[in-house]
């Protein structure tokens, strides 16, 4: 029997990594979308992209699928949905008409993403599961197209609003590198049972949603954004109240 060869080809799971694939495309559509002038498109794109990347590592988890090869990829897909591709649509939005001012506006919220998904990956191991070390890169690019969205959907030229959105993405590009504690909400079990209160409100958040996606969704991730800084600011004001400082 002839032994295996060393350059035989290894399989790679094709489950989880089509919802990488698929979020990696939404980012790229996003980018040749803005391109184009449509930015509506570019902004849901987005947005989709966001829920494929949820999805990929629950279905890997849920079918024991995890690879090596599936996290690199994932890496590299989360660079392309939510580093590059915001980062252009805003700059194509609302930033080009500001010189070097909108592109490194642009590109500290490109270079953010990247150090961001890089220490996420090195830490892994060692992070606290319920807590994410600064703002996570999709939470940041639905901040973007968020603003995209809603000012479209308002009928507001990006040009009118420049500042905001260079004020959002640096924001955005900062959050992202910080040590702020974000929420990660992966100690929630779902195949433990709820009260059905929680399911009703469910059910209102999915009405409320779709009364106006534009809207409601940027309002929910400004929130999210905010929640990082009077997380910080909470456990701050205890250590220094456990210390017996008075807070300042």
């Amino acid at each position: 029997m002839r032994p295996p060869s060393p350059f035989a080809r290894k399989g790679i799971y094709l489950l989880p990594n089509l919802f990488t694939t698929g979020a990696l495309f939404a980012g790229f559509y996003a980018i040749v979308q803005a391109m184009n002038g449509r930015f509506e498109h570019a902004a849901v794109a987005i947005f989709i992209a966001m829920v494929l990347d949820g999805l990929d590592g629950r279905v890997a988890r849920l079918t024991r699928t995890q690879s090596a090869f599936g996290a690199e990829y994932d890496s590299l897909s989360d660079m392309v949905a939510f580093g590059v591709a915001p980062a252009l649509v805003i700059y194509t939005f609302a930033l080009n008409s500001m010189g070097k001012l909108g592109w490194l506006a642009a590109f500290v919220y490109c270079v953010g993403a990247a150090l961001r998904l890089a220490r996420f990956n090195t830490q892994l191991e060692v992070q606290d599961k319920r807590w994410f070390q600064g703002l996570p890169s999709p939470s940041a690019a639905a901040l973007i197209a968020g603003l995209v969205w809603v000012m479209h959907d308002w009928d507001v030229s990006g040009q009118n609003i420049r500042w905001l959105a260079w004020g959002l993405t640096v924001f955005a590009g900062l959050s992202m590198v910080s040590n702020l504690p974000f929420y990660s909400g992966k100690d929630i079990n779902l195949r433990k049972s709820v009260p059905f209160i929680a399911v009703v409100l469910v059910a209102l958040g999915f009405i409320l949603i779709s009364a106006d996606p534009p809207t409601v969704l940027f309002a929910l991730f400004v929130g999210y954004g905010l929640s990082g800084y009077l997380i910080w600011l909470q456990r701050h004001w205890r250590r220094r109240r456990a210390a017996g400082e008075p807070p300042q």
